[in-house]
């Protein structure tokens, strides 16, 4: 699968780069173009970014929906394609369990950030009125 990213918005263009590295292609030689701006006369593949019903991917997404929709829009197109066959297996192998694992992490470690920064206010504080 090769995919080019062309978007208005710098923020999103980086993180669709980041999310489709191992997927990134020139535009000239690429399967599907991921834009956030619509273009009616296109040659190529075109999904459409944005927050609006007629977006072929609507924000916000994560990087499996991403990868999911890439993978049905070439699926539709090119039914035998091996990557894409690799692609489905490695989102299929991403399980709920996977997500919740990262999103307790993340959790724990706004939890530890947020008790350190009370300490430090605490410390000001004390500090402040010499206590």
């Amino acid at each position: 699968m090769k995919v080019a990213v062309q978007c208005a918005s710098p923020l999103l263009q980086k993180s669709l780069e980041i999310f489709l590295k191992p997927y990134l292609s020139s535009l000239k030689q690429c399967d599907v173009v991921l834009r956030d701006y619509k273009v009616d006369d296109d040659e190529y593949c075109s999904l459409y970014i944005a927050s609006s019903d007629d977006a072929d991917i609507k924000k916000p997404f994560s990087e499996v929906e991403l990868k999911l929709i890439l993978h049905k829009t070439l699926r539709r197109d090119e039914p035998d394609t091996s990557e894409v066959s690799d692609l489905a297996e490695a989102v299929q192998a991403i399980s709920v369990a996977d997500a919740h694992h990262s999103y307790k992490e993340l959790e724990a470690h706004i939890e530890q950030l947020t008790q350190e920064y009370q300490a430090n206010i605490l410390k000001a504080v004390k500090a402040f009125y010499g206590a």
